[in-house]
């Protein structure tokens, strides 16, 4: 049965960040979440924008350096992922601190600190308005490498993620990519993950494999193209968080400098 938006927009919001990676390519012993971003940890970016954005509760997932990222990141839940099999499988873990939980779940990277509160209202938005079961916020990039493709069916509706490496040469071609957004309806979502294979080659559980089982239950899936593409960049080299740390001065710069003119 469908619900209105005003019911739909009642519905409370959680988040789950996924923050349990070493990440190894940072060449340091700091859990790879708490390097810092002007100052701030990167995943509390993340985890600001998401509070910022209306999410009542908010979990963790965490594993290399657990203690630090507790000590580091406050008033938050925290959930250890042990071992560490897979997107699919850090929400899964998550599945008891939600289990009293009706509403909707925001799963992003805490790797992501480019991460938009404005994003999430538009993800929000469309899939309250359209009682979606899932909603994925896409970007189209002129370099899509090493992301995963955004396939679309003849009516421009959501068909598929297909990773990279697994694309074919016209799915290539295609420019919208998965940046890790997605938002879902908690109960979907945790009745797919009950249900998710390992991966045959990797013995890893995928979270981008739950659009398809939602999709292939009929269920409403959308697509909103609300991430800017300098927001798709995540974190995992020294270099990159200074792209990105660069990125975020100038957005700073820019609020600060809005913020003086509007009260001139």
């Amino acid at each position: 049965m469908s619900h209105s938006s005003n019911n739909q927009s009642c519905k409370p919001l959680a988040a789950i960040i996924l923050a349990a990676g070493k990440g190894t390519r940072m060449n340091s012993d700091l859990p790879k979440v708490l390097h810092p971003v002007l100052d701030k940890p990167m995943v509390g970016w993340v985890v600001d924008a998401v509070k910022a954005a209306g999410c009542e509760q908010v979990i963790l997932v965490i594993g290399h350096g657990a203690e630090l990222v507790r000590d580091s990141i406050h008033d938050c839940e925290y959930v250890i992922q042990e071992p560490q099999l897979g997107t699919g499988h850090a929400v899964m873990v998550c599945e008891e601190n939600l289990k009293d939980f009706d509403g909707d779940v925001l799963v992003l990277g805490g790797d992501g600190p480019l991460l938009r509160t404005s994003t999430i209202d538009a993800m929000m938005e469309l899939h309250r308005s359209s009682n979606a079961a899932a909603t994925l916020a896409t970007s189209i990039i002129p370099d899509p490498t090493g992301y995963g493709r955004i396939v679309r069916d003849d009516e421009q509706r959501f068909e598929a993620i297909i990773e990279h490496k697994n694309a074919t040469p016209e799915q290539l071609e295609i420019q919208e990519v998965y940046p890790s957004y997605a938002v879902f309806n908690a109960r979907a979502l945790f009745d797919c993950l009950n249900e998710l294979e390992p991966n045959e080659l990797t013995n890893e559980y995928y979270l981008t494999e739950v659009p398809r089982m939602l999709k292939e239950q009929n269920a409403t899936i959308e697509i909103v193209n609300a991430v800017e593409p300098e927001d798709t960049l995540s974190i995992n080299t020294p270099e990159q968080l200074i792209e990105v740390e660069s990125i975020l001065k100038t957005r700073e710069a820019d609020r600060t400098q809005q913020n003086v003119e509007a009260n001139q």
